[in-house]
């Protein structure tokens, strides 16, 4: 589809008569759909998130129907060539680490947060569906970093940037128990990427983002979403559990860090299947 409309757009508007409003225009028409491609996965399960009612549907607990809208979602990009396997394999990497996050917030002695909800695809008080919400944000990435064709421009050394998603990880666990150190890392990570910048390619020319502020978009609207969810008792804060309030502002930091984890996991895969396919005859 994206293809067919590159052509439609530059057919009907040839590159060297692209100039001024007109060229900002076009590039902000076909980032616009190209951004909207790679939320299809996002776009669609939280769609069901927000529209299958709290009761469940045809006799299934809601947070089974989203396990299964989920599980559809994913097989059907996967068959219909809009999602490789390999990027299949990092999502699951992606669903993975989110749902042991899960289950550790929940648990007896830690209690982030709640799931009120009776379902059977629950394990250890989480619900199988959760680890997708997690997911979403790499699927968000990945596409976005194939369709945009996207380049990084003085990116950190791999090890220094493996190493601090690993403490941003580590952080969800630890300051519970330790501290929180989150300003440090956000601190480290600020020095880590400041020289980074993103190149991609909404039409035919390379554009270009500090790829800090892009961390910082992306976790905001992630807050969004969590603030509607909440809102739709998807799951509950415990002071969310008398009456909904606003997902506290300092939140939208955390999800920040978690994409900057995110990023790095998606960066780091592609770095190795590069080298991979260097080595290769």
């Amino acid at each position: 589809m994206l293809n067919a409309l590159d052509t439609h757009l530059l057919n009907a508007a040839p590159r060297s008569r692209l100039r001024g409003m007109s060229r900002f225009l076009t590039e902000f028409l076909y980032f616009g759909i190209k951004e909207a491609r790679s939320c299809l996965f996002v776009g669609l399960f939280f769609s069901a998130v927000f529209l299958v009612p709290r009761a469940g549907l045809f006799g299934l607990p809601r947070y089974d129907v989203l396990l299964l809208v989920a599980l559809a979602i994913q097989g059907a990009m996967v068959w219909s060539g809009l999602e490789t396997w390999d990027e299949l394999k990092a999502i699951c990497l992606f669903h993975a680490v989110g749902f042991a996050l899960e289950v550790f917030k929940v648990s007896g002695t830690i209690q982030s947060w709640s799931y009120p909800d009776f379902a059977y695809s629950k394990v250890l008080g989480v619900p199988l569906f959760s680890g997708f919400m997690y997911a979403a944000v790499g699927s968000y990435i990945i596409q976005t970093w194939r369709l945009l064709d996207m380049r990084i421009r003085h990116h950190p050394p791999y090890w220094m940037a493996v190493l601090i998603a690993l403490l941003i990880y580590a952080n969800f666990f630890t300051h519970h128990y330790i501290g929180d150190y989150r300003w440090y890392l956000a601190a480290c990570a600020l020095g880590l990427y400041a020289r980074t910048s993103v190149v991609f390619r909404p039409l035919d020319r390379d554009r270009s983002m500090p790829l800090l502020v892009g961390f910082v978009l992306v976790g905001f609207f992630i807050w969004l979403a969590e603030n509607i969810s909440t809102f739709w008792g998807v799951w509950r804060y415990p002071n969310q559990l008398g009456a909904w309030s606003v997902v506290h502002v300092s939140k939208w930091s955390s999800w920040s860090l978690l994409v900057v984890m995110t990023f790095t996991i998606v960066a780091h895969l592609k770095h190795i299947k590069a080298s991979i396919h260097v080595a290769q005859p």
